[in-house]
C-alpha cells in the first residue's frame, strides 16, 4: 500500500481500563480547564501539524469516550475510531478465553485498516509535552525511509512516580542516536537514593533514556506485528495474562536489522496519572503551564 507523503496521523491507545487507578483514567478531568490529558495531547499534536487522529478504544465505553474526548478531536481534524477486540487477532488466530487485552502491539495492529500514512503512537493517559510532538511530527513528515522509525526519548528521573513503581522501556543508542535495544523494566522505583528495577534488581540511572511509548512509525509496522504476534500466540496460548508490547516488537525488528529507530531526545516535561495519588502533582503542573500562558484557550 502506497504511503501518502503529506499526511501524518496521531494514533492514541485508549483501550486500557486503568485498573490501578480504579476508573477510566483516560477520562479523568484535570487542571484549571477540567480537561483530560488526552485533550492536551490532541491540542499539542494539532498545533505540531498532525491532521488526523485515530483512537483505539473498547466498544464498552465508546459513547462515553466520544462525548468526553472524541467531539473535541472531531472539531479540529479528521477523527477515526478503532476497537481493540479480544476475538480479532493478527494472522486470523482463533480467540482464546482470557480477561486481559493482548497488549500494545495488538492495540496498534487494530488500527491497520485506518492508517496508510506515517503515524505516531502514544498512550491516552500521559502528558508528553509540545516539544516532543513537534520533533516527532517533523521527523515522520520528512522521513523518506519506510524502514526507519522514531522514538521520543525522555530522562528516566523525570518520569518516575512518587506513589509506586512504573514500567519503562530503557533505551540504548549508538553514536548517531539510533536505538540499539530497548528493555522493558516493569517495576522501576526508588530505593533510598537508588533507582532500580525491583523485579530484576538491575540498578538504573537518572539520565538513562527511556521510552514513554511515544513512537513514530510507517505502515509497514502492521505486517511486522502480525508476523511476531503469530509466534507469540503459539508460545503463550496457555498464559492468559501474557501481553505483546510494542517495545518487544521493535526490539526484535532492530535485532533482525529490519528497521532502525531514531531516538529524538526531548526537553519536554512528561507526567502521567499512574496512580490516583498522582492527580495532585498533575493538577499542579497543568496549573503552572496555565500561569505561563500555555493552553489558555483549552477551556474554549
Amino acid at each position: 500500500m502506497e504511503t501518502k507523503k503529506n499526511k501524518t496521523t496521531l494514533l492514541i491507545m485508549a483501550a486500557g481500563m486503568g485498573s490501578r487507578f480504579g476508573s477510566l483514567k483516560q477520562l479523568a478531568l484535570l487542571g484549571p480547564h477540567k480537561k483530560t490529558l488526552l485533550h492536551y495531547s490532541i491540542y499539542d499534536a494539532v498545533h505540531a501539524g498532525f491532521d488526523k487522529i485515530v483512537f483505539i478504544i473498547r466498544r464498552s465505553f465508546e459513547e462515553e469516550f466520544k462525548e468526553a474526548v472524541g467531539k473535541y478531536a472531531e472539531s479540529l481534524v479528521e477523527t477515526v475510531y478503532c476497537f481493540q477486540e479480544m476475538d480479532r487477532l493478527p494472522g486470523n488466530m482463533p480467540p482464546i478465553e482470557r480477561e486481559k487485552p493482548w497488549g500494545t502491539a495488538h492495540a496498534i495492529w487494530s488500527a491497520k485498516d485506518s492508517i496508510n500514512e506515517p503515524f505516531i503512537a502514544i498512550n491516552a493517559d500521559d502528558f508528553y509535552g509540545r516539544d516532543a510532538f513537534v520533533k516527532m511530527h517533523d521527523f515522520i513528515a520528512n522521513n523518506p525511509d519506510e524502514n526507519c522509525f522514531s522514538l521520543a526519548g525522555y530522562r528516566l528521573a523525570a518520569t518516575l512516580s512518587e506513589n509506586g513503581t512504573v514500567s519503562r522501556g530503557v533505551c540504548t543508542a549508538d553514536k548517531d542516536n539510533f536505538l540499539t535495544s530497548i528493555t522493558e523494566r516493569t517495576k522501576i522505583g526508588r530505593e533510598g537514593t537508588v533507582i532500580k528495577d525491583m523485579d530484576s534488581g538491575v540498578i538504573l540511572h537518572e539520565d538513562d533514556v527511556v521510552s514513554m511509548n511515544f513512537w513514530g512509525f510507517t505502515p509497514m509496522l502492521f505486517g511486522e506485528i502480525e508476523k511476531q504476534f503469530v509466534d507469540f500466540y503459539h508460545a503463550n496460548s496457555n498464559n492468559p495474562k501474557s501481553e505483546i508490547y510494542i517495545p518487544f516488537v521493535v526490539d526484535e525488528l532492530i535485532k533482525q536489522k529490519t528497521v532502525k529507530v531514531k531516538v529524538l531526545n526531548t526537553s519536554a516535561k512528561w507526567f502521567g496519572v499512574t496512580y490516583k495519588e498522582d492527580t495532585e502533582l498533575v493538577n499542579n503542573a497543568l496549573q503552572k503551564f496555565d500561569g505561563e500562558g500555555l493552553y489558555t484557550d483549552m477551556g474554549k
